[in-house]
């Protein structure tokens, strides 16, 4: 079984404007049964943003804070940190580790954005493909 980021991220990569309302990501996020949502930020090369429901927990609801009235712009984080699609789930996992992070953008050498891999993601392939085989990449 593949090792790559390629064969475990999720695609196609669910995006929001970053002028849309956190109501509106919130939903968005519930309706997919997501946890993240990749923001497109304007400019070449593409540059993106990120919103998760840590962001919302603690952003939001923690300070009090309306999402109607609150734009994801203003609670994202950007610029992000994003993955190579060839990357081995070790490489990934150590990135994610270095820079405290969960969910990562994956693009491509254009800076196209392909995909999305989250902790959960290599957890699952640590599962599925045998812990030894995963941390021997």
């Amino acid at each position: 079984m593949s090792h790559k980021v390629r064969d475990w991220m999720s695609s196609p990569v669910i995006v929001v404007d970053p002028d849309s309302s956190v109501s509106y990501a919130m939903t968005l996020m519930r309706r997919r049964n997501i946890s993240s949502l990749v923001v497109v930020l304007e400019g070449s090369p593409p540059t993106y943003g990120i919103i998760t429901t840590t962001d919302i927990h603690e952003k939001i609801i923690g300070q009090d804070r309306s999402p109607a009235e609150t734009r994801v712009r203003e609670i994202m984080t950007a610029p992000v940190t994003s993955a190579h699609p060839d990357w081995t789930l070790k490489e990934c996992s150590t990135v994610m580790m270095e820079n405290n992070i969960h969910h990562m953008p994956v693009c491509d050498e254009g800076l196209n954005l392909v995909g999305m891999i989250s902790a959960t993601d290599l957890f699952i392939a640590a599962e599925e493909t045998g812990w030894e085989e995963f941390v021997s990449e």
